[in-house]
């Protein structure tokens, strides 16, 4: 399994989802469990929450920065 191509899926399903965005933020290793239908010791579990609350972070950064442009007149 590539974990960086599936931090970027699980990731997406999450930002897409506002009832799965809930569940991550509440309990995000179960979260994580029941996108992945597995059920994997909660070691392993975390360094894939961890790349996704570091790709959700990043990508939050992106949408801001991105829409700093209007304040210089870019778009």
């Amino acid at each position: 399994m590539d974990i960086k191509a599936k931090i970027e899926e699980l990731t997406e399903k999450i930002k897409s989802d506002k009832d799965l965005q809930a569940k991550f933020q509440s309990d995000p290793v179960a979260a994580v469990e029941s996108l992945l239908g597995v059920d994997l010791p909660n070691d392993q579990i975390e360094g894939i929450v961890d790349g996704i609350k570091a790709k959700i972070k990043l990508d939050n950064i992106g949408d801001a920065l991105s829409g700093l442009g209007g304040l210089f007149g870019k778009k």
